[in-house]
């Protein structure tokens, strides 16, 4: 995913106390990634340092050492810079730039901003603000929903309940993220979040129903715009050989991140937002080490072991 320097000045630019000072004709120029450079090496002959499609940023210590060369050898180091394919400059502190920089900039087609933000205060808003923009994203067809604190995507086959389960956990307390369609994104290598289409909102689709908006019906608490993803529940039918003491734990992978998965088969008579929110405390407690299935598992074990010891012990004594 890539954003223009356009819609950085544009999104962006009242948080990053932005404005335009040259090269107005290359605000589509791409950045591509979130990180962001400063060319003070570059600036004095080594450009190997340098990445294409990324924001320069200037500080004090780079305008100080512009300000040292005479004005040609200032404009070749900034055109050697600008060669490299760089998306603009921004130059922080509210700093006046360089005669070189401004000509060169507006010669080659390259936006030259300036942010009024002290260099480390531009440096952690703009990576924020790029993460979240440029991270990778990908809209899912089903409910988000917070319970105690866990983001559950809830999955499964059109029809098959995931909005009425979604429903069932706000009546219980708990808060709707998205319905029907979950746009994900990845703002870190480890870590998915997830909120509503913009069209949808906090509406809700519930056969026979209608169209219901459920911060207008149970209030502000019952919605929340984001969430990180921490648990996928696929809802489907009873499959046949089915794990019925959840000893295997599945995994679900979306933007090549894992996440824990749950699969519960859904049959009349059975009440799946319960059942969410039981797999919601489940999860919590293997996340504090107690793995309740498995557990059993080993007590069951442990019993059929000492029980064999027992019948082992007899058989000596008979042939005795």
């Amino acid at each position: 995913m890539k954003l223009t320097v356009g819609e950085l000045l544009t999104t962006a630019g009242g948080a990053l106390r932005l404005h335009l000072v040259a090269g107005a004709r290359g605000l589509e120029r791409a950045i591509a990634v979130p990180r962001l450079q400063q060319p003070g090496l570059a600036l004095a002959g080594y450009l190997a340092q340098l990445h294409p499609d990324r924001l320069q940023v200037l500080g004090r210590s780079e305008i100080g050492f512009l300000a040292t060369l005479a004005p040609e050898a200032g404009r070749t180091a900034v055109a050697a810079v600008i060669g490299v394919g760089v998306a603009g400059f921004v130059v922080t502190n509210g700093l006046v730039p360089p005669a070189p920089l401004a000509e060169q900039a507006e010669a080659a087609d390259v936006p030259l901003l300036v942010s009024t933000l002290p260099t480390g205060g531009f440096f952690r808003a703009a990576i924020a603000w790029l993460e979240r923009r440029l991270a990778p994203e990908v809209t899912l067809h089903g409910n988000l929903v917070e319970v105690l604190g866990l983001g559950i995507l809830i999955l499964g086959r059109s029809g098959i309940g995931k909005s009425e389960a979604a429903l069932e956990l706000v009546t219980r307390g708990h808060r709707l993220v998205a319905d029907d369609a979950v746009r994900i994104s990845r703002p870190s290598p480890e870590v998915l979040h997830g909120r509503p289409a913009e069209l949808l909102g906090h509406h809700m689709e519930i056969r026979g129903l209608g169209i219901i908006d459920v911060e207008a019906m149970f209030g502000t608490l019952a919605t929340v715009e984001q969430r990180r993803v921490d648990l996928v529940v696929e809802l489907s039918e009873w499959p046949q050989g089915a794990d019925r003491l959840g000893v295997i734990e599945g995994s679900y992978e979306l933007l090549e991140v894992t996440l824990p998965l749950v699969r519960i088969p859904v049959q009349a008579g059975r009440n799946v937002g319960m059942l969410v929110e039981t797999a919601a405390r489940n999860q919590l407690l293997r996340r504090r080490g107690r793995h309740s299935a498995a557990l059993f598992v080993e007590r069951i074990d442990r019993a059929a072991a000492g029980e064999r010891r027992t019948d082992a012990k007899k058989g000596d004594r008979s042939d005795g």
